[in-house]
């Protein structure tokens, strides 16, 4: 799951260590991230694990109720009208347009829609591999 928000960017997945604990990795590209989610949100996540040259540096796990209500809070704490401007207050500008360029991409998500719904044969050949034409 990836989760943008006004105070970070978060992959958040089960991996094989997490089935057993009953726990939640979640993993960012920015340390900062992560430890303004354990100060906001999730105090009771684990140590940040630096993994270099992981395709996410910064990771950590917490238990998954408490990932599940650190984020149920923060969409109750939600009071902005526009993401990308809160982001802009939060983080600055570099970060907003970062986040600015990945809704545009995403937007791209509509546009395949509408081919699958004009032409259902295209629109099954694009949905078979959506990595390939990432």
């Amino acid at each position: 799951m990836w989760l943008i928000t006004t105070f970070g960017y978060f992959s958040i997945v089960e991996k094989n260590a997490d089935r057993q604990a009953g726990t939640l990795t979640i993993r960012c590209r920015v340390r900062r991230d992560l430890e303004t989610l354990k100060q906001r949100y999730l105090p009771m996540l684990s140590a940040i694990d630096d993994s270099s040259g992981a395709d996410y540096p910064y990771r950590a796990t917490a238990r998954r109720a408490d990932v599940a209500q650190a984020f149920a809070q923060a969409i109750m704490d939600v009071t902005y009208s526009n993401i990308k401007a809160e982001i802009a207050g939060q983080q600055g500008i570099d970060r907003a347009r970062i986040c600015s360029e990945a809704w545009m991409k995403m937007r791209k998500l509509q546009e395949l829609d509408a081919v699958a719904w004009s032409n259902p044969m295209v629109g099954q050949r694009q949905l078979a591999n959506p990595i390939e034409s990432a």
